[in-house]
C-alpha cells in the first residue's frame, strides 16, 4: 500500500514537472523577454552616464534646476499617491459593497485614464479647471487656482493614478467574508472599530501596493502635466526632454539616472512596507 502511493506520487510529480511548455523554456522565454525590454535599455543608459566624470554627472544632476525638478516631481507624485490611495479605497469599497444604479459604468469609469492618452487627458484637466473652465470659474474666484498652478500637477497625476489603487482593492475587498464582520458586531464592535481592526489590516498590503503603482506611474508622467504645469515649475520627465533639444545628451542621462535610482530605492521601501504589512495581517 505504502509503495503504491509513493509510486502515486512519484508519477504526480513527474506529470507536473513534464507540464507542456516546461519550466526550461518558459523561463528562458521570460529572463530574454525582460531582458530585451528592461535590462538591455537599463544597462545602456548606466553606460551611456558612465562616460562622465564625477564632476560632470554630479554637476549636471545636481544643479538649481534639476533640484527644482525633482522636488516638483517627487513632492507631487507622493502627495498624488496618498490622496489616490485614500480615494481610491473609498471608491473601491462603494463599488464592491454596494448596489446602485450606474454602478456598473462607475466602475467602468475607473479604467478611463488607462485608455485615454495622457496629452489627451491634460489638455482636457487644463481646460476643465482654466479660468474660463467649467469648474476653474468656480474656483479662481475662491482663490483655488488649478490649471497652470502647482496644484494642476497633483491633478493630472491624481487623474492617471487612481485605476491602480482601485484595481488593487476590489479583489480584496470582493474576497473577504462578510460573517467576520457579522461576527464582530455580535461582539459589540461597531462600525468604525470593525473597520480598524478587522477590515482595515486585510486591505493595508492592497492599499500599499496600489499606492506603489500609483507613484511609480506619477514619477514617470509627463504627457499629462505638460499641458497644466505653471510657467517656470517643471518636473524631471520635462527637464529630460529640455535637456534634449538642447542636444546635451549627458546632462539628460544624469538626470535619468538620478530619477531611476530614486525610483528603485523608493519602490524598494514601499515593497518592505507590503511585506511588513502582510505579516501584520497574519
Amino acid at each position: 500500500m505504502k509503495a503504491r502511493r509513493a509510486q502515486n506520487q512519484h508519477g504526480r510529480g513527474a506529470r507536473a514537472r513534464r507540464v507542456l511548455p516546461g519550466f526550461g523554456l518558459t523561463l528562458g522565454v521570460t529572463l530574454g523577454y525582460l531582458g530585451v525590454l528592461v535590462l538591455l535599455p537599463l544597462g545602456a543608459l548606466f553606460l551611456k552616464a558612465s562616460g562622465m566624470s564625477w564632476a560632470e554627472f554630479t554637476q549636471a544632476a545636481t544643479n538649481e534646476r534639476a533640484l527644482a525638478s525633482y522636488r516638483v516631481t517627487f513632492g507631487s507624485a507622493w502627495l498624488a499617491a496618498g490622496i489616490n490611495a485614500v480615494m481610491g479605497t473609498w471608491m473601491a469599497w462603494v463599488l464592491v459593497r454596494y448596489r446602485f444604479p450606474g454602478r456598473r459604468l462607475l466602475d467602468a469609469l475607473v479604467d478611463f485614464p488607462f485608455a485615454l492618452p495622457t496629452a489627451v487627458g491634460g489638455l482636457t484637466l487644463a481646460n476643465l479647471f482654466a479660468s474660463k473652465g467649467w469648474l476653474g470659474r468656480w474656483l479662481e474666484p475662491m482663490g483655488l487656482k488649478v490649471a497652470y498652478a502647482p496644484a494642476g500637477i497633483v491633478v493630472a497625476l491624481v487623474f492617471i493614478g487612481l485605476p491602480f489603487v482601485v484595481r488593487s482593492l476590489q479583489p480584496v475587498l470582493e474576497d473577504i467574508d462578510r460573517e467576520v464582520e457579522e461576527a464582530a458586531a455580535t461582539l459589540g464592535a461597531g462600525r468604525l472599530r470593525t473597520f480598524a481592526q478587522v477590515i482595515f489590516p486585510v486591505l493595508l498590503p492592497s492599499i500599499l501596493t496600489g499606492f506603489s503603482l500609483a507613484l511609480a506611474r506619477a514619477i514617470g508622467e509627463y504627457g499629462s502635466v505638460i499641458f497644466i504645469a505653471p510657467k517656470g515649475s517643471e518636473i524631471a520627465s520635462q527637464l529630460i526632454w529640455y535637456r534634449l533639444e538642447e542636444y546635451d545628451y549627458a546632462g539628460a542621462m544624469a538626470i535619468a539616472v538620478v530619477m531611476l535610482a530614486a525610483s528603485f530605492v523608493l519602490l524598494a521601501g514601499v515593497n518592505m512596507a507590503e511585506r511588513w504589512a502582510s505579516r501584520f495581517q497574519r
